[in-house]
Order: structure tokens, then C-alpha cells, then sequence
């Protein structure tokens, strides 16, 4: 008796004014479900659902045609958790938010990594006590890493630079990424990682 393989994806509405979704995108995900399979909603903006394995790439494509998007579960940078941009796209650096997610969102890394992303020093969108986080301050950003929300050992995350412009943003926020999937031992939070590493030596790794 043969059965049937489920493989885990994460979804979400994508980046914008608030975690919304469409009757449109909830009509499309009911497409791929059983009316009974359980839907986990993360506290990172998140949908995980189950689909067969050979509807994957079927369920991925007609998800994105709805403005979902798709990413893998596992060992992988989490899609950035963002605030709700309540002061508008422009002031809040929703297109930076956007460029960094997809530069980023789905790579490999020795632990789920989870960034966050908020508009403006109110960190709505709780930068500080996330792997790594990022805060629009005027009109450059800052950068922030190995924050930790949970267990006895939490902490908020420490400023690697600021006064970035999104280009700089970018690039170091790759250096850490690359840092950590070079330097990490499996499952070893970011965190841990950096505990162990030497921040200073981070610093030096990623030429701050």
C-alpha cells in the first residue's frame, strides 16, 4: 500500500501594509488542502500547509499567481518579518524591505534564521530579539544581530553598523549569511553562533 508524500511549505502575502490576505489567495490555498488538514500560523507571518509531492511545483506556481509567497521549511532564512509600514512605503523603506527579502529569504543556514525588518525606531516589527534585524532610522538603517526571543539565555540583538544606505545593508547582511553558513555547526542558532565566534571576529569577517 502506497502512500502519499506531504512536503512542507511556508506561504505568506508577501510584504506590504500589514499581514493581509486576499479572498482570492484563501480560495487558492483551499485548492491544495484536504477541507480537514490543519493550517499552522506562525508567529513570523506565516502559513505552513502540507502538499502532496508531486503538486508542489503545481501548488508553488498558482499560489505566486495569487501574490502568495512560497518558501521552503527547514534549515533555511525565514521570509523577513516586517512591521506595518503605518507611515507609508516610501518613509518606511517598504522597497528595501522587499529587496531584502528576496535576496535573502530561503537560503541555506546551519538554523532556521529568522530576520525581522521595522520603518522606524518604534520596532514594531521587533528587530531587536530576532537573528537579525533591521531598523530604518531617518534615512539610513541599522543593523542588528543575534537577538533571541525565547528560552533562558534570551537577549536582544547587538548593533553590527549603522548609518547604512540599502546597498551597504544589502551587502553586509550577505557577509553575516555567508559568516555564519561557513562558520556554523549544524543546528546552532545564530545567536550561539556568534556567542562562540567572537563578535569582534564577525566584525572583522564581514569588514566592519
Amino acid at each position: 500500500m502506497s502512500t502519499t508524500k506531504m512536503v512542507s511549505l511556508a506561504v505568506n502575502g508577501g510584504i506590504g501594509f500589514g499581514a493581509k490576505l486576499t479572498p482570492k489567495q484563501l480560495v487558492a490555498l483551499g485548492t491544495y488542502l484536504d477541507e480537514d488538514t490543519e493550517i499552522e500560523l506562525t508567529t513570523f507571518q506565516q502559513l505552513i500547509i502540507q502538499v502532496a509531492e508531486e503538486n508542489v511545483e503545481t501548488a508553488k506556481k498558482a499560489l505566486e499567481a495569487v501574490g502568495f509567497s512560497v518558501y521552503k521549511v527547514g534549515p533555511y532564512v525565514k521570509s523577513l518579518r516586517t512591521c506595518n509600514f503605518c507611515q507609508g512605503a516610501d518613509e518606511e523603506g517598504m522597497p528595501v524591505a522587499i529587496e531584502l527579502n528576496k535576496r535573502i529569504a530561503g537560503q541555506e543556514v546551519p538554523f532556521t534564521l529568522r530576520p525581522a525588518y521595522t520603518g522606524c525606531p518604534n520596532a514594531c516589527g521587533e528587530p531587536l530579539i530576532n537573528d537579525i534585524g533591521v531598523i530604518k532610522r531617518n534615512d539610513h538603517y541599522e543593523l542588528y544581530v543575534g537577538g533571541q526571543a525565547k528560552g533562558e539565555d534570551a537577549r536582544a540583538g547587538v548593533l553590527l553598523k549603522d548609518q547604512l544606505e540599502p546597498e551597504e545593508l544589502y551587502r553586509l547582511v550577505d557577509a553575516v549569511l555567508e559568516v555564519y553558513r561557513n562558520n556554523g555547526r549544524k543546528r546552532e542558532k545564530l545567536a550561539k553562533f556568534i556567542h562562540r565566534y567572537g563578535f569582534e571576529n564577525l566584525k572583522k569577517a564581514v569588514s566592519v
